[in-house]
């Protein structure tokens, strides 16, 4: 059981309710690529080693028993980096003033 958390109270959730929850709002997307509560999971910690978190913070988080297994989403950061960039991604980059 899960709980969602707001300013006023608590809503508990089954794993089975939000997985179609997740899945009603891709097919209402019109997603056509699987996506499923793994693939947040995954988006998710791929995002925080992305920005700089720490590979064992990510693994604290995660609830992963083995540093191995959080150390897959390296080789995701490592195709990700190695893809060439236009100088125009760049362009909408705010920097600091």
């Amino acid at each position: 059981m899960y709980k969602i958390v707001d300013s006023i109270s608590c809503f508990p959730f089954s794993e089975k309710t939000i997985q179609n929850g997740v899945k009603e709002a891709v097919q209402k997307a019109g997603i056509v690529k699987h996506a499923s509560v793994h693939t947040l999971r995954h988006s998710f910690a791929t995002h925080l080693l992305m920005n700089g978190v720490n590979i064992r913070e990510i693994q604290n988080l995660l609830g992963h028993k083995h540093l191995e297994t959080t150390m897959i989403y390296t080789h995701v950061i490592r195709d990700v980096v190695s893809v060439p960039k236009s100088p125009l991604d760049h362009l909408y980059i705010k920097k600091p003033h």
